[in-house]
């Protein structure tokens, strides 16, 4: 195959032509990050979820060689964080509507993983596959859970364990100075005024979790045992 462009990885979609693509589509592993662009605290950019999941979808281009990664999708279903600049947000209806004609249009691949690292993205991602699984496609979903790292866990929302990522993938993102603390309590106990007011109402810097004492050593262990889920859930498919 001709060497493609520097810009992208040969894994990439985009960085192939048709003809490329049509001689290793039917043995493939379409892998769709999904992301968000969104509010993650003062410290960290809005994409840290898309960042987070294209970063997964490579590790995993890595350990199998059929697997081809389309362009990360930066918009997700983000209502919670509307009180936030620049969060962007395309709802839930939106969201489900771009999965299911994104997967209808990759027939020509062996099946279609969408690798999802924003928890916003969950219920409208679950409508998503279930209709295209009605259909008779081979299509999964899949998104990082808690792992502790330490004695720490990975935080709700822009704490310890997204900034440590960061740390590991993307250090020049993360804003200098103290990182910060949000609120630290259970999100069950706070789900009832952030389903109605959103996470400004009761976190004004956007924090869940407390991001201090991140670092790269531990995003590079919770990035390790996320990749090794991942791999191991779509081990012997399609």
């Amino acid at each position: 195959m001709a060497q493609t462009s520097t810009l992208y990885a040969a894994s990439d979609l985009a960085g192939l032509t048709w003809p490329e693509i049509g001689r290793r589509a039917a043995g493939c592993l379409l892998v769709l990050p999904l992301g968000s662009t969104e509010q993650h605290g003062p410290h960290l950019p809005l994409s840290t979820d898309t960042d987070i999941a294209l970063e997964l979808a490579r590790r995993l281009a890595a350990v199998r060689p059929d697997v081809l990664i389309a362009p990360a999708v930066p918009y997700g279903s983000s209502g919670e964080h509307a009180g936030f600049p620049g969060t962007l947000s395309i709802g839930q209806s939106a969201l489900e509507n771009l999965v299911v004609e994104l997967a209808r249009s990759a027939d020509a691949f062996a099946a279609v993983l969408i690798v999802s690292a924003h928890g916003g993205n969950a219920l409208p991602l679950a409508r998503a596959v279930s209709t295209l699984r009605a259909e008779g496609r081979a299509v999964r979903s899949w998104t990082p859970t808690d792992h502790r790292v330490g004695d720490r866990s990975t935080d709700a929302h822009a704490g310890y364990g997204e900034t440590s990522v960061m740390l590991a993938i993307r250090p020049s993102s993360v804003r200098g100075g103290d990182l910060p603390a949000g609120r630290t309590e259970p999100v069950a106990a706070l789900m009832d005024e952030l389903v109605r007011s959103g996470v400004s109402s009761v976190s004004p810097n956007g924090v869940l979790g407390d991001a201090r004492g991140a670092n790269a050593s531990s995003g590079e262990s919770l990035l390790e045992a996320w990749a090794g889920d991942l791999a191991r859930s779509v081990q012997g498919w399609p």
